[in-house]
């Protein structure tokens, strides 16, 4: 195992409550393992934030778009994070389908944590599509966080 791998969890978080849950309960396990938290928002044409694309006639490269979902994703869970000072945070905006994102962004970490969307009655035995290809193929242990 690299030094990277086993000090470093992976949370996905795009906003809704269950990736909310799932980063509170990354925060608490960084913290009890010592860990780096690396906090990722995957995005897409279709999710980028309003006016990220298009700001007055300007088109924004997919980079400029990425540091903008950065900044979003970081200010929307700053005051999470900062009720854990004793862990290291790395926030990332980054370009794709969010399964394939976080799935490369954890091949070589301690774990990756996401959520599961609550569906409620006979769907809720389902996983989100995300959570389920993540736990059928990402390369190191899936925690999936229920409410």
């Amino acid at each position: 195992m690299s030094a990277e791998h086993t000090s470093t969890i992976v949370v996905g978080n795009d906003g809704s409550r269950s990736s909310t849950e799932a980063l509170e309960f990354a925060l608490e396990l960084a913290e009890k393992l010592g860990a780096d938290l690396v906090v990722i928002r995957a995005w897409t044409v279709d999710t980028a934030p309003r006016g990220a694309l298009v700001d007055h006639g300007y088109v924004a490269s997919f980079d400029e778009v990425s540091a903008k979902v950065r900044d979003k994703l970081e200010e929307s869970t700053r005051a999470l994070a900062a009720r854990h000072p004793a862990v290291t945070v790395d926030y990332r905006g980054v370009l794709g389908h969010p399964a394939a994102v976080l799935m490369e962004a954890s091949a070589e970490s301690l774990m990756l944590v996401i959520g599961s969307r609550g569906r409620g009655g006979f769907s809720s035995l389902l996983l989100g599509s995300v959570s389920e290809q993540c736990v059928r193929h990402a390369t190191c242990p899936v925690l999936v966080v229920r409410r």
